[in-house]
């Protein structure tokens, strides 16, 4: 679980460096990209949360 954590963590700090260093002048663009990075984020946590669930209901069993 550690490794899913350290890839969210590089994932969020991408998401905070674009968002200081290299937005796009465009502000239409620069919507689409942060939406898209926030969905791709949130998408990780439900990934995450499936792997937790997942775990739980194979230790349930044991």
């Amino acid at each position: 679980m550690k490794k899913q954590l350290y890839i969210y963590i590089a994932m969020i700090l991408a998401f905070l460096v674009y968002n200081q260093f290299f937005q796009v002048q465009d502000e239409k663009l620069n919507s689409v990209i942060n939406i898209l990075f926030a969905s791709f984020l949130f998408l990780y946590i439900g990934y995450m949360a499936y792997l937790v669930l997942k775990r739980l209901k194979d230790t349930g069993k044991k």
